[in-house]
């Protein structure tokens, strides 16, 4: 029988756009009570007004830089108490920065990708864990990507930060096995969403180009994947769910209309 969401605390970082918010749209949808985090107060607070509007949900936010661990363990330890108790985490905040060779690479690019995609996870998760393993149940659900499965030309780093979130999402599955919490990764090929336009610093066009002549998945596919594996009955966990465009074939094979 499905996991009801309905009542249940769920987690979700960077929040504010693309997968993020298309995953706090689907757990406030089921009637989960959100925590969201993200580093743009605007766009989270529009966000947070707009859930509870349209679903009745009680939503609590912070603009919260997952890379500052002081800020992560200070703003959870500080959650009022009926808050406490975390059923989902979707750690979804992370983002890449260029696509220079290993040889030209940007060094504050490569701090940027690892403090954010791996330790900003690392510390999220560390600070939410325990109270999952004492009650004997929870669900950690990461945000992967292809990249962390293939590596392809101009990936290096953020590849490795990705094939980072795998070992990591396969290790917790060890170390959290028999304390009824579940694990999970979602990792998507093409998604169209800001990320390219971060990739390329702000370039519009360029990140535009990316998609030119193929239909990328969409936010809301990303979402409705992370709650299909919330919703797994109890005795069943999606470990990890690989979801690519039909245009896509690997991480630097797709199919373009002429």
């Amino acid at each position: 029988m499905a996991v009801e969401l309905g009542g249940t605390c769920a987690v979700v970082t960077g929040a504010s756009s693309g997968i993020g918010r298309a995953c706090a749209e689907v757990f406030a949808a089921k009637g989960s009570r959100l925590l969201l985090v993200a580093r743009r107060s605007d766009r989270l607070e529009a966000l947070a007004g707009e859930l509870r509007h349209r679903h009745g949900v009680d939503v609590l936010t912070s603009t919260l830089d997952v890379r500052d661990r002081g800020a992560v363990e200070g703003w959870f330890e500080a959650l009022p108490d009926d808050w406490k108790a975390v059923d989902v985490l979707v750690n979804n905040a992370g983002l890449s920065r260029g696509i220079d060779p290993l040889q030209r690479g940007k060094i504050s690019d490569w701090e940027e990708m690892i403090d954010t995609n791996v330790k900003g996870l690392l510390y999220v998760t560390r600070t939410v864990l325990p109270g999952m393993v004492d009650r004997g149940s929870g669900h950690v659900i990461n945000i992967g990507s292809i990249a962390g499965h293939e590596v392809y030309p101009g990936g290096n780093v953020y590849c490795a930060t990705k094939h980072a979130v795998t070992a990591l999402n396969r290790g917790l599955a060890i170390d959290t096995l028999g304390t009824g919490v579940r694990v999970s990764s979602v990792d998507p090929g093409m998604v169209e969403t800001e990320f390219s336009v971060v990739r390329f610093h702000g370039d519009r066009e360029r990140a535009d180009s990316v998609y030119v002549g193929l239909d990328p998945l969409t936010p809301e596919d990303v979402a409705d994947a992370v709650l299909y594996c919330a919703t797994r009955p109890p005795h069943a966990n999606v470990r990890e769910m690989i979801l690519m465009p039909t245009a896509q074939a690997a991480a630097g094979h797709a199919h373009r209309r002429s």
